[in-house]
C-alpha cells in the first residue's frame, strides 16, 4: 500500500496489486464542454474547451481499476458496429484494457458533458444506453477466475454468473428490479444520493447488500452499516464528471484486498477527488491521446 505524511493515499501515485477485475458495463461517446454558465432559456452560450473521448460508468471504473492493478481488466460491453464505436474500441485498445464487445447494429450511445466555472456538470444523453447479455458470445468463464466485478449494465444472468466473483457490486442504476430478479448477494450497492434516478428504499430490495454506500458529494456520503463518511477536501474543483464511478471503483478494489469499509471508502474518497482535479473523465489525459 503507498500512503504519503497524512496517512492517506497518495493523490499522485497508484496502489499496484496483483488482483483480477472484471467490469460487465456501458460505454458512451462524450463531448465535454467547459463553459462559463450552464445553459439558460434564450441564452447562447460558448465552450471555451473541449474534449472528445469514450466514458460512461462502465468505462471509468475499468480505466480506475486499471491503475490500481498490475493485472489485466477485462470489461465486457456492448458497441454499435459505427464510427464512435470503432473509436472506442481503439481507445481502450491503446491504454491497455482487454475489451470484450458484443456489437450492435444500433448506434453507440452519445453525449455531451457541460462544465461549469465551479467544477459542476449538466450531462445530456442520446439514444439508448447499450448493454452487454449473457447470450452475447463473448468469453464469459472469465468471470468466475475474478477477484472483483462491478456491473453498470447488464441482465440478471451476468449477475449470476458474477456472483462467483469474492466481491461483486453495482450500482442502483442498473434497476432494483434486475437486481431483485438476480437474486444474488452483493457486497456493496453504490450510488448517489443526490441523484434521483439512484433513489431507492431499503424495503424495496428483496436481499439486503453487505453495504450500502451513497454518495453526496463533497458532503461525502453514507455507508449501511457504518453511518456517515467525509469527503476529502478539494484543492481546486475541475470537472466533477466521473467522480463517483472512480468511488466506486476504490470501494471494489478495498472489498477485494478485504481490508476494512473505512479503508475501502477512504481510498474511494481519494480517488473522487484526484478524478475532480482533471478536466474530462481521466487523469493524464495528454499521456493517453499522444
Amino acid at each position: 500500500m503507498i500512503e504519503n505524511k497524512n496517512n492517506l493515499f497518495s493523490k499522485n501515485k497508484y496502489i499496484k496489486g496483483n488482483l483480477k477485475f472484471a467490469v460487465i458495463g456501458h460505454i458512451e461517446w462524450m463531448n465535454f464542454l467547459k463553459v462559463d454558465l450552464l445553459p439558460k432559456p434564450g441564452i447562447i452560450t460558448h465552450a471555451k474547451t473541449s474534449l472528445e473521448l469514450p466514458a460512461g460508468g462502465g468505462a471509468l471504473i475499468a480505466k480506475t481499476l486499471y491503475e490500481l492493478s498490475n493485472n489485466e481488466i477485462h470489461f465486457f460491453t456492448s458497441l454499435g458496429k459505427d464510427y464512435y464505436g470503432e473509436k472506442s474500441y481503439e481507445f481502450f485498445e491503446k491504454i491497455g484494457i482487454n475489451l470484450h464487445v458484443a456489437w450492435r447494429s444500433e448506434a453507440t450511445r452519445k453525449g455531451f458533458s457541460l462544465i461549469d466555472n465551479n467544477g459542476e456538470r449538466s450531462i445530456t444523453v442520446i439514444g439508448k444506453r447499450l448493454s452487454p447479455s449473457y447470450i452475447d458470445d463473448l468469453d464469459w468463464n472469465i468471470l468466475c477466475e475474478m477477484d472483483g466485478i462491478f456491473i453498470t449494465a447488464g441482465d440478471n444472468i451476468l449477475f449470476k454468473k458474477a456472483r462467483k466473483a469474492n466481491i461483486l457490486c453495482t450500482t442502483p442504476r442498473v434497476g432494483i428490479d434486475l437486481i431483485n430478479k438476480s437474486n444474488v448477494n452483493l457486497d456493496a450497492l453504490i450510488g448517489s444520493n443526490l441523484d434521483p434516478d439512484e433513489s431507492f428504499l431499503l424495503s424495496e430490495l428483496n436481499k439486503k447488500p453487505r453495504y450500502i454506500i451513497k454518495t453526496e458529494g463533497e458532503k461525502g456520503g453514507i455507508y449501511i452499516p457504518g453511518g456517515r463518511f467525509k469527503a476529502i477536501n478539494n484543492t481546486q474543483m475541475i470537472d466533477s464528471y466521473g467522480c463517483g464511478d472512480s468511488f466506486a471503483a476504490g470501494v471494489l478494489y478495498g472489498l477485494a484486498e478485504n481490508w476494512p469499509i473505512e479503508k475501502a471508502l477512504k481510498l474511494g474518497t481519494v480517488l473522487g477527488r484526484n478524478c475532480i482535479e482533471h478536466f474530462g473523465p481521466y487523469p493524464n489525459m495528454k499521456k493517453i491521446i499522444d
